[in-house]
């Protein structure tokens, strides 16, 4: 059973059993198919409607639809996650990136990233200079560098918060 939520107020159970559809347990007949130009042709209740796909987030789960001018912003939870949520754990939470801080005072010798990059675990983000050595901080986990916060031959303190990641 899938849990989803339409413009955050809206929550709906949907199921498919044996190739049959149901919504809050009262069957629903209805089909989609992807266009080759990227819309969404939705047949429901024998009523045609078009879907304009605005945004796509897998990791969030996520999507916004643009049905007949209206925005729709459809949030979907798996079983594992409504487990998880029954639990008290947020998934988002848990995979939230920490941003970089610096371990000790220093000074910033080279940023080795920008804003918007893709980073994977292990590659370097920036070198800070501490008691006359270079260190290179790298990333903890797959991130995307939301922010870099500090600018090259700046002097930190420690724990300053020196890149964001997301």
């Amino acid at each position: 059973m899938l849990q989803v939520t339409v413009n955050e107020k809206n929550t709906f159970s949907v199921t498919n059993e044996d190739g049959s559809w149901h919504i809050n347990d009262t069957p629903v007949d209805w089909d989609a198919q992807w266009q080759p130009n990227g819309l969404v042709s939705i047949l429901y209740n024998n009523k045609s409607y078009t879907a304009i796909v605005e945004n796509i987030d897998k990791k969030n789960k996520e999507m916004a639809l643009r049905i007949n001018g209206r925005s729709y912003k459809i949030a979907i939870k798996e079983p594992i996650d409504q487990l998880l949520s029954s639990m008290g754990l947020d998934m988002k939470a848990l995979h939230k990136a920490e941003p970089v801080k610096a371990p000790m005072p220093g000074l910033v010798i080279k940023i080795l990233v920008e804003a918007g990059q893709q980073i994977k675990k292990g590659d370097g983000l920036l070198v800070l200079e501490a008691m006359k050595m270079e260190n290179v901080l790298k990333a903890n986990s797959d991130a995307t560098v939301k922010a870099i916060r500090v600018t090259e031959r700046t002097a930190v303190e420690k724990g300053a918060i020196l890149i964001e990641l997301e």
